[in-house]
């Protein structure tokens, strides 16, 4: 029949909720025979918007239990420690709550077991430690914490953009917190996963950023977003909480959610799954303010990394050239001291009898014990002046 008028063929926009808000995606009519023929319709998603199967978030929850599991093994805190809290689970109970009351182990045993410390790093050229503070944990309360968290979080975003994305933007987000941290911190040892989980975070902010035209209530989704990213910033702000980490992870991860989260606009993905015959006029996949954003994040990133660790090989300390900076990882108040200076003490070894003597307060106590570990000694000393 000439002049017959052909149909081309639509894709629908569905609206689905997410991240406390809706966001709308496209999805592709299926060929079927109920469709052709009156019947209803059933749609499939494009790949572009698929959603994926989580598994790769639970499975960084797993490793950090066990590699928590096994540090307590490592610690083993009734050989290490002359009192040991919850003594009936043997080799896993906690170091005395005086001294870790995050309930876990000692600092010793983190440091052994990779935690992030400067003067190792630098010196003894263990840069490793950047990547492995970031499976350790400084106890159960941080560990559950965190292990939350990342579930909360890094589920619905595997589930948007998939295990590889996801996977890649958590590690590099974890490593820029630990540089961060690094730069900034150098007479403590830093361990969790916060920095990588508030690279998630903003990630979340940037992708909201990027794709703005895809979500049906921006503005609700922002301020409540921005609400959460505020409140857990804030909380870095108490003593014993490495803010520095959670920071530079966040902007890591803010930059990285650009690069890697960006989506294609609606008009691009309605004429790529559309019969070529019925394309007009070709449009860009991406709107230009999301090749800006991808482009600029991008070499801020090269040079944040490249400089951060350039800066901390060179042993730069960014305290010196920023007074105040401090003051984003701890706010003092007369509630709480942030004087975080490690522990030494004097020890002398009389017979049977152990003194040690605390050199940041003066402290001195005596110890019924004959030939006391290191670790040991050093337990008895965070104790003694804490």
């Amino acid at each position: 029949m000439a002049g017959g008028v052909h149909s081309q063929p639509e894709i629908q926009i569905q609206v689905h909720s997410r991240k406390g808000g809706n966001s709308v995606y496209p999805v592709e009519p299926a060929t079927t025979k109920t469709a052709s023929s009156g019947g209803p319709a059933f749609y499939r998603e494009i790949k572009h918007f698929k959603k994926w199967f989580p598994w790769l978030i639970p499975s960084f929850v797993i490793v950090n239990v066990v590699t928590f599991l096994v540090t307590m093994y490592v610690n083993n805190c009734p050989h290490n420690s002359v009192s040991c809290y919850a003594g009936f689970l043997g080799r896993f109970s906690f170091q005395p709550f005086s001294e870790n009351p995050l309930l876990g182990p000692s600092s010793t045993t983190l440091q052994k077991m990779g935690a992030l410390d400067v003067n190792k790093v630098v010196r003894e050229h263990q840069g490793w430690r950047l990547i492995t503070c970031m499976w350790l944990h400084g106890g159960v309360f941080h560990l559950l914490a965190n292990m939350l968290s990342l579930l909360v979080i890094g589920i619905r975003l595997e589930r948007e953009f998939g295990f590889v994305r996801i996977g890649v933007l958590y590690i590099i987000a974890g490593l820029g917190g630990s540089l961060f941290s690094a730069l900034f911190i150098k007479s403590n040892i830093s361990v969790g996963a916060s920095g990588a989980l508030f690279g998630l975070l903003g990630s979340m902010l940037s992708e909201l950023i990027i794709n703005w035209t895809i979500y049906a209530n921006k503005i609700a989704v922002l301020v409540t977003l921005v609400v959460i990213i505020i409140i857990n910033l804030a909380v870095g702000l108490l003593p014993h909480v490495d803010n520095f980490a959670h920071i530079g992870g966040f902007v890591s991860g803010f930059l990285l959610g650009f690069v890697f989260l960006i989506r294609p606009q609606f008009g691009w993905v309605s004429q790529r799954y559309a019969s070529r015959a019925y394309s007009t006029l070709a449009k860009p996949k991406f709107k230009m303010y999301q090749m800006v954003l991808w482009v600029v994040s991008l070499i801020l990133l090269i040079i944040g990394f490249t400089s951060g660790l350039v800066m901390l090989f060179r042993g730069v300390d960014l305290n010196d050239h920023c007074s105040w900076c401090h003051y984003m990882s701890c706010l003092p108040t007369s509630r709480w001291s942030c004087n975080t200076e490690p522990v030494s003490c004097m020890s002398e070894q009389t017979s049977n009898q152990l003194t040690l003597t605390c050199s940041n307060s003066n402290k001195t106590r005596t110890y019924s014990l004959s030939n006391p570990s290191t670790s040991k000694i050093q337990g008895l000393c965070t104790q003694l002046c804490r």
